[in-house]
């Protein structure tokens, strides 16, 4: 467990066949929506065939319009993923500072990445990219020097489970998750054949697990462990998040603005896209997505509260990432080549108070504190508690310094929105 708390960033990939249409009503962040808008107007690309069913909502019009209605399974066949090099995008990701990369290796479509068993041709190894997609991303990855990990639904397969259109959060285990006995054992199977073929390091399932199969968690954990002794798991397992004592996980999760009350004591972490969607979404623009000040804020925050940021990327159906998408992650490299000291294997400074005007968040390792500070000018209080002394800027600029009853007042030229991290030495 103690990589995955010292790793504190990820890359989250979500590629499927929604990379075809690809798209989605950009309204805005999971948490902040009444269910009912939420699910018609849903922002989530990935979530294309059950929007898209939703007559009267705009992705029903736009497939109408665009598509002409045609069977979803038209598009893993035109998904082609022709210019997907897996080895440049590991290499972005660990220049961005990523400790660990979890593709979808089936999404709620049941379209499988690799060979599934009980996939028959619906993968992508006989269909569409024609590639175990799985196996290009784990190799590429690690040999990146990252830790890799694997997203499955569990719950929801509108394929091999049951294809009732959800319309509203309460529909989802009324008739949305697959609760049934053959399903419980195809998922089970398929998870099985995940651990045994790739050996992920972080098992990360979503929408729970069906009812049927819960009882198998607990052996299915034992084996898992078993096989990858520092493999982690999520929460995910039984309903959204997990409530049984057999259903053992080893972090919580919150999902932009949702489930934010898991973000505490103990290991957790935040996913989100770079925009409102996880799944390439071409109705996004510049007001949708996160610049890379911003993603270098959200990764800041997230960490200097003691979490882990899983931040996700939707290549198009080629394989390539959205220019918009790449140009965060090589903002964030820029940021986390002078600056990572202040993120990897930290965690929360005690007795520091963080600050919006101007903006301030801390860290700390052993040895030192780091103020993380930005939209700052001239002479700015650092507020902490005593034993915080040496400052320094990391990016090598003047900083002049002194301590005062609250902290330390310090003099700087204007920062603008992309932090300055000033890192203090930890005194006896």
């Amino acid at each position: 467990m103690t990589w995955f708390r010292d790793a504190k960033f990820g890359i989250f990939m979500h590629w499927g066949a929604y990379a075809v249409p690809a798209w989605a009503e950009p309204i805005g962040e999971l948490g902040t929506f009444d269910s009912t808008y939420w699910f018609s107007h849903c922002p989530y690309a990935e979530w294309y065939w059950n929007t898209s069913q939703i007559e009267g909502s705009p992705a029903y019009q736009h497939h109408q319009s665009t598509h002409g209605g045609r069977p979803y399974d038209d598009f893993l066949d035109l998904w082609h993923a022709d210019l997907f090099d897996p080895n440049d995008l590991a290499a972005l990701f660990a220049r961005a500072g990523a400790r660990y990369v979890i593709p979808t290796t089936k999404h709620h479509d049941g379209i499988t990445l690799w060979d599934a068993p009980g996939t028959g041709t619906r993968n992508t190894v006989h269909r569409g990219p024609r590639r175990d997609l799985v196996a290009d991303l784990a190799g590429a990855t690690r040999a990146a020097g990252l830790r890799f990990g694997v997203y499955y639904s569990g719950g929801i397969d509108w394929y091999a489970g049951r294809r009732a259109v959800i319309r509203h959060e309460s529909q989802i285990d009324d008739h949305g998750r697959a609760n049934e006995a053959a399903y419980a054992a195809y998922a089970l199977a398929q998870v099985q054949d995940l651990i045994a073929r790739y050996q992920p390091d972080v098992l990360w399932n979503d929408i729970g697990w069906p009812d049927l199969g819960l009882d198998d968690l607990p052996e299915l954990f034992a084996d898992y462990r078993s096989a990858v002794p520092d493999g982690v798991v999520n929460d995910r397992w039984d309903g959204t998040h997990s409530v049984r004592p057999s259903v053992s996980y080893d972090f919580l999760t919150s999902e932009y603005q949702a489930n934010r009350g898991n973000e505490g004591a103990g290991p957790w972490e935040n996913c989100r896209g770079v925009g409102y969607s996880f799944g390439f979404n071409q109705a996004e623009g510049p007001a949708h997505c996160l610049s890379p000040a911003a993603a270098v804020r959200l990764l800041a925050d997230v960490v200097s509260r003691g979490g882990n940021l899983l931040l996700n990327v939707g290549p198009r159906s080629d394989g390539t990432l959205p220019p918009r998408q790449r140009a965060v992650l090589e903002g964030m490299a820029s940021w986390m080549a002078v600056n990572s000291v202040a993120i990897h294997d930290t965690r929360p400074l005690e007795g520091a108070v963080p600050g919006e005007t101007p903006w301030l968040r801390w860290t700390r390792t052993d040895d030192h504190a780091y103020a993380l500070l930005a939209d700052a000018a001239g002479e700015v209080l650092l507020p902490h508690s005593a034993g915080l002394i040496a400052p320094v800027r990391l990016d090598g600029k003047p900083l002049t310094a002194h301590a005062v009853s609250a902290g330390t007042a310090i003099s700087l030229d204007d920062v603008g929105t992309l932090p300055v991290v000033i890192r203090f030495r930890l005194s006896a």
